[in-house]
């Protein structure tokens, strides 16, 4: 993938602070990204598909007492058109991502990659700060989406999810997508995502968010990566809908099971050839993205992070297919 010809010229990610903002606000503060993702959303999806998806999401969420739901209602109020409700709620994602004791600091390290088709969310991401119970995290998220999916804690922990691969019961993968779907809609508990919001906001240190990772029954299968702030503090999380299996240890998470699980639908690029390249990155010292590059970094790639919470360091880049697509942000401590 061919770098962009001038970093200086790429656009910076901003940065929200949550402080009193209501969800809506938040929205508001980057409404121009806002209503990129819905365009691309629409181009992507039609309307009729948001439309039809916004209203099963909607009744889902409602029907399970979604804590969060209240956001999400704040933000299609002013959302162009459908969507809000099922894009909170997509999961179409692949990740590549590692945690393992920093080569040049105290701390732990977690390099961590998000890859989606749709183009044009590597140049709209945002950066939020919010504050939950256990105290403040940086959020890298796009407009409108209240769930978190990335993130870092500053002298707590980060954490991240990666998309396991489609669950198998039959030999036609589309059959299979809808017996899926027909088995999420009968759950009655959080997404992922909504899941590991809750933990960086009440969690208070690496064991409690794993607790939480592991122990909190979720939707549908999810994988976690969690980096504490001492060197060794680290583990992949493999979640089923009421079980969990943690790898403790340094260690690489794509979109494969680690486990026994073997009857599944692969719908991932690369997955095995990934964590591969990002184990042999785990030992490159630099807090960069010099261990960026093919195949963790691919067309599809949306973003990429480094992180060390016992340092309160965090560098974010947006990724377009044709290369970097916003300049690299650097944040330290709770200030960028």
């Amino acid at each position: 993938m061919p770098p962009a010809s001038s970093k200086n010229m790429l656009p910076v990610i901003p940065i929200i602070i949550q402080d009193h903002l209501s969800a809506l606000d938040m929205v508001k503060k980057q409404l121009s990204k806002f209503e990129n993702i819905h365009a691309i959303a629409k181009k992507n999806y039609g309307i009729r598909a948001l439309q039809i998806g916004d209203a099963f999401s909607r009744h889902w969420l409602a029907r399970n007492q979604n804590p969060f739901l209240a956001e999400i209602d704040a933000v299609q109020k002013i959302a162009p058109h459908h969507g809000a409700y099922m894009l909170n709620l997509s999961y179409e994602w692949s990740c590549t991502s590692g945690a393992g004791p920093d080569p040049e600091r105290p701390g732990n390290r977690m390099l961590r990659t998000l890859d989606w088709p749709m183009i044009g969310l590597g140049k709209n991401l945002v950066v939020i700060k919010r504050t939950g119970a256990a105290g403040p995290y940086w959020d890298i998220t796009w407009p409108g989406f209240v769930g978190v999916i990335t993130s870092m804690a500053p002298e707590r922990f980060s954490g991240a999810i990666n998309q396991p691969p489609m669950r198998k019961w039959s030999s036609f993968p589309r059959l299979d997508w809808i017996l899926n779907k027909q088995k999420l809609w009968r759950q009655q508990t959080l997404p992922p995502s909504h899941l590991l919001r809750k933990t960086f906001d009440e969690c208070q240190n690496f064991n409690e968010a794993k607790e939480m990772l592991t122990q909190t029954p979720i939707s549908t299968p999810a994988f976690f990566t969690l980096s504490g702030v001492n060197p060794n503090e680290c583990c992949i999380i493999e979640r089923s809908e009421n079980s969990g299996y943690v790898y403790n240890g340094s260690n690489v998470c794509t979109n494969h099971w680690l486990s026994s699980e073997s009857q599944f639908w692969s719908r991932s690029l690369e997955s095995y050839e990934r964590r591969t390249a990002m184990k042999d990155s785990l030992h490159n010292k630099g807090f960069d993205f010099s261990w960026l590059n093919s195949p963790i970094l691919n067309e599809t790639t949306r973003l990429s992070m480094v992180a060390n919470a016992a340092q309160s360091m965090m560098l974010v880049q947006g990724w377009e297919p044709e290369g970097a697509a916003t300049q690299p942000l650097y944040i330290s401590g709770l200030t960028p």
